[in-house]
């Protein structure tokens, strides 16, 4: 058969893209750029930055324009389900005080790194830095860890214990802005430089509360999103005949 069960999936995709597409249409929905690129900041910021999330994409065999485009879907399906689901404030409540721990920030800082095999090149390394040579260049040219190499070493921000000890001790001793010395961990030599330090801050009610509703909201979307889309497929009188065949 030419039509296999991946031909099946993808048709099916494509019929529920034109099925939204002419229900936002229907009902006047659009989606700005403003409202893509501040959705794309969440990302940015779970990667370290664009570049960490287009190696991510790109890993994934995914461009960002594809990317962009789910995005705009997925912004404009929670806009048609805005009308079908109501989030109250006890739910917002109840669902902060059994998560507190979670809405609490742990100490982090944000560090890019320097990583090579001995003593010797670590100094020379910091040598070419205390004399005014670009960190993010060098960690491109020299960095021996291969994840973080081509984002000039960007290891995003990362808490305590999540680290090599004796790494974690000099980046959480830093100010931001500076640079250590060479660092010995089972990995090789270190030179660590710190981008930025979020301290530590119990969790606050008021400042989860947004956070809590898209959470509970997005909740709601998986439970009530296949019944929605079958009410649409009869709506608009949406038969799949390639699936319908091989039933």
């Amino acid at each position: 058969l030419l039509v296999d069960s991946n031909g099946e999936q993808a048709l099916e995709y494509l019929i529920q893209q034109k099925v939204i597409e002419l229900e936002a249409k229907k009902q006047k929905i659009e989606v700005s750029e403003e409202e893509i690129e501040k959705e794309m900041e969440k990302f940015y910021e779970y990667y370290g930055d664009k570049e960490g999330l287009t190696q991510a994409l790109e890993a994934a065999s995914y461009t960002m324009d594809e990317f962009k485009e789910d995005l705009k879907e997925n912004i404009t399906i929670k806009k048609l389900l805005e009308r079908e689901i109501s989030i109250e404030e006890e739910q917002i409540k109840e669902y902060f005080e059994k998560n507190r721990d979670s809405f609490a920030q742990k100490e982090q800082v944000r560090a890019r790194h320097i990583l090579v095999e001995d003593k010797k090149t670590a100094d020379e390394v910091k040598a070419r830095l205390d004399k005014g040579e670009d960190f993010e260049e060098l960690a491109k040219e020299l960095s021996t860890d291969s994840a973080t190499k081509e984002s000039g070493g960007d290891l995003g921000y990362f808490g305590r214990g999540q680290m090599a000890k004796e790494f974690e001790d000099v980046a959480f001793s830093l100010d931001v802005g500076e640079i250590s010395s060479p660092v010995k961990t089972e990995y090789g030599y270190h030179i660590i430089k710190i981008e930025d330090k979020k301290e530590a801050k119990e969790a606050s009610y008021e400042e989860s509360k947004e956070e809590i509703k898209e959470i509970l909201f997005e909740q709601q979307i998986q439970l009530v999103y296949q019944t929605w889309l079958q009410n649409l497929y009869n709506e608009y009188e949406i038969k799949n005949f390639l699936t319908e065949q091989g039933q």
